[in-house]
């Protein structure tokens, strides 16, 4: 296993734009969950959006803080970009996203897939909580399949990639993709399906689709672990480089074999440990439920349903 105490560190990385129509990329590792948050900036307009962002969360006391959120908006600042989109790739399982706090402090508007609404509706019966969660109340995007928007002088296209979570989408600006928890690093594979809605076989479709892009296209993904190999985050590996290299997919690996290997593999996972909590808290754009009559905001947990 690679040495942890380098996935204890907070790393900022810069991916440079390769030319007209291709964004400067920045992503920043955050170690409690081993995500990578980004951000995604026109270089002509220095207009940026930001891209899975967390907010911290301690599953041992409940305590949430905006250490993670507060670094990277002071990052935003000295590079002299200015916020121009709040974007989550699928309501996150590890980590708690920062998503309302994002656009109370920027002023941004945030966005998500539209399938969203189809997660809470699966959530609101495993939590018992028939009135919860509003999609169209906490976030002013809810993008579907297709969908496009502007990023200073730069499009950002919306493309459905299902299987990890039955709403995950996948952001293309030019020859960057934001691919959330499909591929891992080409050491490490691709992404778990067996979440509530999970699909391997979407899963599958989903990542050819992003093999569809142009091999020079620089895929960034959600989450790094490490490997035996490698002793430093990771997150940036181009389509042709996966698939050359990704041991999941590579040597002409078959959508069969692929499934089986897939579903073995996360037969032996367990639950992430911030799941129950932080799905509560991110099909509300990261918010806490209203305060009860002492003032205090409580969370819902099942107990045996998993």
């Amino acid at each position: 296993m690679a040495d942890q105490s380098e996935f204890e560190k907070r790393i900022t990385r810069h991916s440079a734009s390769t030319g007209s129509g291709s964004p400067d990329v920045w992503g920043i590792y955050e170690p409690d969950t081993g995500s990578i948050q980004y951000i995604c900036a026109d270089p002509e307009t220095k207009k940026a959006a930001l891209i899975d962002v967390v907010q911290d969360f301690d599953p041992k006391s409940f305590k949430l803080s905006t250490k993670a959120m507060d670094h990277l908006l002071d990052f935003v600042n000295e590079q002299g970009l200015t916020v121009d989109r709040v974007l989550d790739t699928h309501p996150h399982a590890d980590h708690v996203m920062a998503s309302a706090l994002l656009k109370q402090r920027t002023g941004a508007r945030n966005g998500i897939g539209e399938k969203v609404k189809d997660i809470a509706g699966l959530w609101r019966d495993f939590y018992n909580l028939p009135d919860a969660f509003d999609a169209e109340r906490d976030f002013d995007d809810l993008f579907k399949d297709g969908d496009t928007f502007q990023i200073g002088n730069l499009e950002m296209r919306v493309m459905l990639t299902t299987g990890h979570t039955m709403g995950s989408i996948t952001y293309v600006c030019g020859d960057a993709a934001f691919v959330n928890d499909t591929f891992m690093q080409p050491d490490s594979g691709t992404a778990r399906a067996d979440f509530p809605g999970g699909s391997t076989k979407e899963l599958w479709n989903a990542l050819q689709s992003i093999l569809d892009l142009p091999d020079k296209t620089r895929l960034f993904i959600g989450h790094d672990y490490g490997s035996d190999d490698r002793n430093t985050p990771q997150w940036e590996a181009t389509v042709g480089t996966h698939k050359a290299e990704n041991i999941h997919l590579k040597n002409g690996t078959t959508k069969e074999e692929y499934i089986n290997l897939r579903n073995e593999k996360d037969e032996t996972l367990d639950l992430p440990d911030r799941m129950l909590a932080a799905l509560q808290l991110n099909l509300r754009a990261g918010q806490l439920p209203d305060a009860e009559s002492d003032g205090h905001h409580y969370l819902k947990l099942p107990v045996n349903k998993f």
